[in-house]
């Protein structure tokens, strides 16, 4: 449990993305199994201990000291888990140490009635730093900066010192049909096997993504005849997949997000895997991202909410079809085949993307400016994919494009908040946000409107649950390339700024949405803002 505290201890007060990653390649390399194997799960967000709450952890403070001494500390420091690890009277000498596997397998063996007792003597066990990571273990709120797909890829990099080459995409092909502590995984990174079988029923397979269009010279040197164009819809991206059986609903970063939509998955009456766009949709018609979001991060979803806020997929593109895989085939093929696809369903949670004819790309600007039905929230601009171009991860630079229509909004990533006034003086409710430059956040705006009142209390949760640093009444938010929150920013215009670092301030800017699915990684950077700028934004 030392080194995987160490660990966690280091990684919270490391900004830097590729030391993160050095740190828990090290990690990995050192780390005896299954030690590493149930590290990695807890980093991945695949380790969750049902029995264990934080009731639990509150029951178990309170039966040492004054309830009310520790509220009133909780309150203060923000943090559960960091409260307790520095308030806790512990028992020096009652308990060894023990070691991670040991807290996993206890935990996993144990009934509600055990959790409380085997928590305290764990924390009587450990040093400060030792029940903090404990503490963050249980709660499944680590926080440390570390993406699920920076784990992978700091797996991935372990391998070359054992004189393996593995790419972090071959991991997320195979990760869905593994299980913590994943023998068999590190046996393959390490030499000793072969790779685990990528044709698990169900698996996740790594998304394409496109380059935002840059108008002046992107449009200027390429065909129109060789690009297909369809809507850019506005809700979020997803990977619909039902193969022998298994049938599962991935957001783009390969989350499984099937339980908060459970009517969509049902419904999926197709053999293989579609990518396409997440959208609420009543009678045909696309209703707005805020409906989908009522829908979003929950661990279970009601009948009433699936009736209100019926969900469906609009589908892109088709990756694999009754165990072949597409992804080598060029777009044109995939789509024939995905016509047909859709064509067969019967669902009415599934329909088809469609193309917009155009001639020119003064003819798709046209079009472009006029999505179906007028209606702005329906498309948010469009997509540019090469009729030759195939299905590889990541993004590549050429075969597809994202072609924003309203240049007015902007994602960017919330560095700071401040508690608001009146019925909001208990609330973090006033939010400074910034967009990369050169790889480093730097502020653009603030903001404290734009978003609802339930919307304002899980803004606010993360606040607390995700604060670094505190200056006076304002609060630090962890954010990084590997983990942030992404807020959407509307606002009506741009001018040059001195007193701004970033040399550019806005005009009432509001939150438009949150994105909650966004990577921060992918927030816009200050050059964005600067060709607005010029363009007379």
């Amino acid at each position: 449990m030392r080194a995987f505290a160490n660990l966690l201890d280091r990684l919270s007060f490391t900004p830097s993305r590729n030391a993160k990653l050095v740190l828990v390649r090290d990690y990995l390399r050192a780390a005896p199994d299954p030690e590493r194997g149930w590290a990695l799960a807890s980093l991945t967000g695949q380790l969750v201990f049902e029995a264990a709450k934080p009731t639990f952890i509150r029951k178990a403070v309170e039966a040492r000291m004054d309830a009310e001494l520790f509220r009133w500390s909780y309150d203060y420091v923000g943090d559960l888990a960091e409260t307790v690890a520095l308030i806790w009277p512990a028992r020096p000498g009652a308990n060894r140490e023990p070691e991670l596997s040991e807290v996993v397998d206890a935990l996993r063996g144990a009934s509600r009635g055990e959790v409380q007792k085997l928590i305290e003597g764990w924390l009587d066990a450990l040093d400060v730093d030792g029940r903090w990571a404990l503490l963050k273990l249980l709660t499944g709120g680590l926080r440390v900066g570390v993406s699920a797909r920076l784990a992978k890829q700091a797996a991935a990099d372990m391998a070359a010192f054992a004189g393996v080459s593995v790419a972090v995409a071959e991991i997320e092909e195979v990760w869905h049909g593994l299980a913590p502590p994943y023998d068999d995984l590190f046996a393959w990174l390490e030499g000793r096997a072969e790779r685990p079988s990528p044709e698990a029923h169900g698996r996740f397979r790594p998304v394409m993504l496109a380059q935002a269009l840059d108008e002046a010279v992107d449009l200027a040197r390429l065909d129109p005849g060789d690009y297909a164009a369809e809507w850019k819809w506005d809700g979020i991206r997803v990977q619909a997949v039902s193969e022998g059986g298994v049938k599962r609903l991935y957001s783009r970063t390969g989350d499984d997000i099937s339980a908060a939509f459970p009517d969509v998955v049902a419904a999926l009456d197709f053999e293989g895997a579609v990518d396409g766009e997440l959208l609420v949709m009543r009678g045909g018609a696309v209703a707005s991202f805020g409906d989908l979001q009522q829908r979003l991060n929950r661990k279970t979803v009601t009948t009433k909410l699936m009736a209100e806020h019926p969900a469906a997929i609009r589908a892109y593109d088709l990756l694999a079809e009754h165990g072949e895989d597409l992804r080598g085939q060029d777009f044109a093929a995939r789509r024939l085949r995905l016509q047909a696809l859709v064509a067969r369903s019967s669902s009415d949670r599934l329909d088809l993307s469609p193309m917009i004819d155009f001639a020119s790309w003064d003819d798709l600007a046209a079009q472009r400016a006029d999505p179906p039905a007028g209606d702005p929230r329906a498309a948010e601009g469009v997509m540019l994919k090469r009729w030759t171009s195939i299905y590889e991860h990541g993004r590549p630079k050429g075969p597809w494009f994202k072609w924003k229509r309203d240049p007015r909004l902007i994602d960017a990533v919330l560095m700071y908040a401040q508690r608001g006034h009146g019925k909001r003086s208990s609330y973090y409710s006033d939010y400074t946000f910034g967009v990369w430059n050169d790889g480093v956040l730097t502020p653009v705006g603030k903001a404290y409107f734009g978003f609802t009142d339930e919307e304002l209390k899980r803004l606010d949760t993360f606040v607390r649950d995700n604060t670094v640093e505190r200056f006076g009444p304002v609060r630090s938010v962890r954010a990084g390339r590997d983990f942030g929150l992404v807020l959407e920013v509307a606002f009506e215009g741009l001018q040059r700024s001195t007193r701004h670092k970033s040399g550019v301030a806005m005009r009432f800017p509001r939150i438009s949405r949150i994105r909650w699915d966004k990577p921060a990684a992918e927030a816009d950077e200050l050059a964005t803002l600067e060709r607005m700028l010029e363009g007379g934004i």
